[in-house]
């Protein structure tokens, strides 16, 4: 037995399994302070009510008296001569009351309320909910992959393989978590733009059904090792990928019908990119699913396009034309330029459909295609740095807000990684370059650093934007500070380990290094993969108990303690009398 336990891969498999089980005796230890706290409070009410139905006319008097004291203002002729002294402020009582943690700033509560159809507002919250579902079952067996490299022997069960595990991880948090959010915001955005309301929720629902049941179907014939064998992000057989593309379809004409009854004379940017990303997405599937180009160099050529265009023209253009909204709604200030965003959609078309072929420089693919996505790499330039710059300048005259405001610095961050992380892959495109990193880890931390610092910060700030102003409820901003602190450290931990280690590797490589010691020379950088990986799966259930508050908040037993309070309850029970 002690040599059983002894084993790395069981401890960690313990380990893993009391992570929820602790968590989850930690949330009944909560809930149970808090049922015996309500009990206390409860009859601490009860003893108050009681009191209170025993008051004389004399004592509500002086309570009459207290409140007005309270609620005092200035009248002018303070300097005066005064022969009573008293207290008509209450300061005296109020001096020693401090509300929030001395250290840590409290955030302001913007308070603005949206009122859209219940409806509406039911469906969006629906795609919503889902999607952090995924978000967390995702991250979670990513979690678990990210400890196989410390640990390969953690279990010897097929189902739980390396290799079929890591594209359960890619596809949920692609197809699940991701994409299910960006549906949801565009049912909010659409019509809000068009000044009009939803042009039929069923679809809607259908959609989300649809989309719920490919991520489904799809993890449990990944992890049966029932799959496409196509490449990388294509793992779901096409039965299964025709239920998202078929959900996706739905929604084009719903949103298209939708835009078609605006009451706006012009189609505002973001539904530009938002249909367009829809519409790319179907083709890119049918193209990547089709049999005709899958022989040979055809497969290779396709995988590549599919690659760079699901990243580039689904995520990468959904959500530009999300932000294209949220921001300027969360600053209530115009965009900077209405014609940079145009320039970034239309130049981004030109150039993102091309480059596909760059993940496969030195290859047997013909070396002017190779050529034309390096070119078409260095042409990104234009619509990232368009976009970057006109998200910059719309947050002029609001960087004061960033220690007030808990949502704004979700924007600037995936801002900071949206030029940076797309630079880096535009660097990574020249020749010299993708000789030295490409088949290292160096791809993994670019492609962290685009979906998670670019992609996943941008839904997660359209979250704390628009769910707040749809049910009225503020998540607390402490757990959001920490959701936001735990989430960009364990990236960069992430990230920056990975792109040190594969430099070194690939380094290595070039100078013939047998392979197994750049094995051996990435071990240390995989066990910061793995702190990194673990802080930003612990960011992630922050963020769903955010959403939570967000859409169920906790309900408050207070006790009354200043005189208007206690007059309340007075006057209400004189009433029922």
């Amino acid at each position: 037995m002690d040599e059983l336990l002894n084993e790395p891969g069981l401890q960690i498999t313990i380990f893993l399994f009391l992570i929820p089980v602790i968590f989850a005796l930690i949330l009944i230890l909560i809930r149970v302070n808090r049922m015996i706290s309500d009990t206390i409070k409860r009859s601490e009410l009860k003893k108050i009510y009681e009191h209170l139905s025993r008051l004389q006319p004399g004592e509500i008097s002086a309570l009459e008296e207290r409140r007005k004291e309270l609620e005092f203002q200035l009248s002018g002729n303070e300097l005066s001569e005064n022969k009573e002294v008293r207290d008509p402020r209450g300061l005296i009582d109020e001096a020693n009351e401090v509300h929030d943690i001395r250290f840590l700033q409290s955030k302001r509560e913007e308070g603005r309320n949206i009122i859209i159809p219940n409806d509406e507002k039911k469906l969006i919250l629906w795609f919503l909910g889902c999607s952090v579902f995924w978000l967390f079952a995702g991250t979670t067996v990513g979690e678990y992959l990210g400890i196989k490299f410390v640990a390969p022997d953690a279990d010897h069960i097929s189902w739980l393989s390396f290799g079929r595990l890591r594209p359960v991880h890619t596809n949920i948090v692609f197809w699940g978590w991701a994409s299910m959010a960006m549906v949801g915001f565009s049912y909010y955005v659409i019509p809000r733009v068009g000044n009009t309301k939803v042009f039929n929720l069923k679809i809607g629902y259908i959609t989300l059904i649809l989309m719920n049941s490919a991520v489904l179907l799809g993890s449990i014939c990944l992890m049966a090792g029932i799959n496409n064998s196509g490449g990388e992000y294509r793992e779901y057989i096409w039965p299964v990928m025709l239920l998202f593309a078929v959900g996706i379809i739905i929604s084009i004409y719903n949103h298209i019908n939708t835009i078609a009854f605006r009451k706006t004379e012009e189609i505002y940017v973001s539904n530009w990119y938002i249909v367009s990303a829809m519409m790319f997405v179907v083709v890119i599937l049918i193209v990547a699913y089709l049999p005709f180009w899958q022989n040979g160099l055809g497969e290779t050529i396709t995988q590549g396009y599919f690659m760079h265009q699901g990243v580039g023209m689904w995520f990468m253009f959904f959500n530009l034309g999300l932000m294209y909204y949220f921001l300027p709604q969360e600053l209530n200030s115009p965009v900077y330029s209405y014609s940079l965003s145009i320039l970034a959609f239309w130049t981004q078309i030109l150039f993102y459909t091309l480059i596909g072929t760059h993940h496969f420089i030195f290859s047997a693919i013909p070396w002017w295609m190779q050529t034309i996505a390096i070119v078409a790499s260095v042409g990104m330039v234009i619509p990232v740095a368009a976009g970057s710059i006109n998200f910059m300048m719309t947050i002029r005259g609001s960087w004061h807000r960033l220690k007030l405001s808990y949502v704004l610095p979700f924007y600037v961050v995936s801002i900071l990684f949206y030029f940076t992380g797309s630079m880096q892959g535009t660097a990574e495109a020249f020749r010299a370059t993708n000789l030295l990193w490409h088949f290292t880890d160096f791809t993994v931390a670019h492609s962290h650093l685009t979906m998670y610092g670019i992609i996943t910060f941008m839904l997660w700030s359209f979250t704390y934007t628009l769910v707040p102003r749809l049910t009225s409820y503020e998540p607390p901003s402490i757990t959001v500070g920490l959701h936001f602190w735990l989430a960009l450290i364990g990236v960069l931990v992430y990230t920056v380990s990975l792109m040190i280690g594969s430099t070194e590797k690939g380094m290595m490589w070039m100078e013939k290094k047998p392979f197994i010691e750049g094995v051996v020379k990435m071990m240390p950088f995989w066990l910061w993969r793995a702190i990194g990986g673990t802080m930003m799966w612990i960011s992630h259930i922050v963020f769903a108990y955010n959403f939570y508050r967000m859409i169920k908040p906790r309900k408050e037993i207070r006790l009354p303690h200043t005189p208007k309070e206690i007059l309340e309850i007075v006057h209400t029970k004189q009433q029922r009398s």
